[in-house]
């Protein structure tokens, strides 16, 4: 089975070392580092904002994940790649104009991807598929780590991943991945896998990466 990416989500780490953590994963071989923004308003949380994903940026030369859970993304996303995201995904529910959002990313020089809570059907991704690089899975609905994966999404890595066949467009899934659910997700093709108490709790984070890129079980 090939490697998949590997993106911790910096949520999971110690907010009060956020540049260490970052310097760490580069130590551990992540890919990219997932950014989870919360608003408030389209989950019942609030995480941070730009200045944070600036500071990110500025301490590590890892690929920028932005994840924005937020009500009408498109009035930020130019902010957030001018932060230094290098891509930025959005729920296309919570936007007043999903196909506007994507090209306003691109134009703003990121990658742009959409974002499928549990309840939302693979099929409304079809309409997306030859507009965006990357369409990510939501193990959970999203809000709070540390949520339990939710069996059923499983099944959308499959359609996905037929659904963008011979595409340029990469699969993520975010939310509840362990070392005992992810061979089961690297086996089914997923490109790119969100992990974050899996990483950040790990007794070696570095092993857990290996095992959660080539889908082996234990540390």
């Amino acid at each position: 089975m090939a490697e998949i990416l590997i993106a911790p989500s910096i949520l999971s780490a110690d907010f009060a070392a956020m540049g260490e953590a970052v310097k760490n994963l580069e130590k551990w071989h992540a890919d990219w580092v997932h950014c989870d923004v919360m608003d408030g308003e389209f989950v019942p949380n609030i995480t941070f904002g730009m200045p944070m994903v600036e500071a990110l940026d500025r301490n590590t030369g890892l690929f920028l994940d932005v994840h924005l859970m937020i009500v009408k993304p498109e009035r930020y996303v130019e902010r957030f790649v001018k932060a230094g995201a290098d891509l930025v995904t959005f729920h296309p529910e919570a936007s007043e104009d999903a196909f506007g959002t994507i090209e306003k990313i691109k134009s703003a020089g990121a990658k742009a991807g959409i974002v499928l809570n549990p309840d939302i059907p693979c099929d409304v991704a079809e309409k997306f598929v030859d507009k965006v690089d990357v369409i990510m899975l939501m193990g959970v609905f999203p809000g709070f780590g540390g949520q339990k994966f939710i069996p059923e999404v499983m099944d959308k890595i499959s359609v996905l991943k037929e659904m963008t066949k011979g595409k340029d467009v990469l699969v993520e899934l975010d939310g509840g991945v362990t070392l005992e659910n992810a061979p089961e997700m690297v086996r089914r093709g997923l490109d790119v896998m969100v992990a974050g108490n899996a990483v950040f709790k790990a007794a070696d984070p570095c092993e857990a990466i290996a095992c959660l890129k080539t889908g082996r079980t234990s540390l």
